[in-house]
């Protein structure tokens, strides 16, 4: 039977990235958690782990034994928890990972509002984009996952978390003061074909959204700026570099007197954003979960 204590360490190496880093958030030497692999490799009778300058990554063994292990420490913390529970201790942390947007949108009221009540509690926020997070919430190393949805998009397998979607929000079309077409009632992509777009580097969701749209149109779009950070791509449209898409709820926190806010007839991509927790999520991720639902 394999260890549990090694399949953690496997899952925080993975998590981490390097034994160096794994080890210092297990207060262990790096030795000791080469030592703990070792171990785990020869139970397997498989390699693990690829070693490079930069860290580690997972051969496929590894990868299929992590959903096991994130899933193994998950049910160990979740066994805690509830012991905790029937001694009427409240739980000492509860973490959420965002990505970006939301982390400036939907987080902070709520983050706020549950520290007012639960100030013993302390809360822990990570900055995850999509697909990443969802072996965290197995782990237990996350509460609750808050991730998206582009248009087009496969949604990962949610390893027997609670998925549920949190709501739906629309792009705007942004353009800088003054532009030329901003002036027009109707605008398609084709007549914005020849302008500097501005989005993110390929594979990044808002990029391949955008491609998607393009090919939809049958119109090829030029990405002169890449960024997948909306704050940086309004201030670049702020400065007159180019066009872009950006979410609603970003733009309801920003000073709208340097861009213009338009929609294209032809492209109006809508993403889904997501909660993501334990089948038994416990109350108080229960509770950060309905303050997340409310209505902003």
């Amino acid at each position: 039977m394999l260890d549990a204590h090694r399949l953690a360490v496997l899952a925080e190496v993975a998590h981490a990235g390097s034994i160096a880093a794994a080890a210092q958030r297990l207060s262990f030497t790096p030795s000791a958690v080469s030592q703990q692999l070792a171990k785990l490799e020869r139970d397997v009778g498989a390699r693990l782990l690829h070693r490079h300058a930069r860290g580690v990554t997972l051969t496929p063994v590894g990868e299929a034994l992590l959903t096991h292990a994130e899933a193994i420490v998950g049910e160990l913390r979740t066994a805690e928890r509830t012991v905790r529970a029937l001694l009427d201790e409240e739980p000492a942390q509860l973490a959420v990972g965002a990505f970006a947007s939301a982390g400036m949108t939907l987080v902070p009221a709520a983050l706020a509002e549950f520290r007012r009540d639960h100030p013993a509690v302390a809360l822990r926020l990570l900055d995850l984009e999509p697909p990443d997070g969802y072996g965290l919430v197995s782990s237990r190393d996350l509460d609750l996952l808050i991730t998206h949805r582009y248009p087009g998009a496969p949604l990962p397998d949610p390893r027997g978390l609670e998925r549920s979607l949190l709501r739906s929000e629309r792009f705007r079309l942004v353009l800088p003061k003054g532009h030329s077409k901003a002036r027009a009632r109707r605008l398609t992509l084709r007549e914005l074909a020849a302008e500097d777009w501005i989005s993110g580097s390929p594979g990044v969701p808002n990029r391949a959204c955008l491609e998607q749209l393009a090919v939809a149109a049958d119109v090829r779009l030029r990405v002169a700026y890449e960024t997948r950070d909306y704050q940086v791509i309004l201030a670049l449209v702020e400065a007159g570099l180019g066009i872009a898409f950006v979410p609603e709820s970003v733009l309801r926190r920003v000073d709208p007197a340097g861009i213009e806010v338009r929609d294209a007839v032809d492209a109006q991509p809508v993403r889904e954003i997501f909660l993501v927790h334990h089948r038994r999520p416990g109350r108080l991720v229960t509770e950060m979960a309905a303050r997340l639902s409310r209505p902003q």
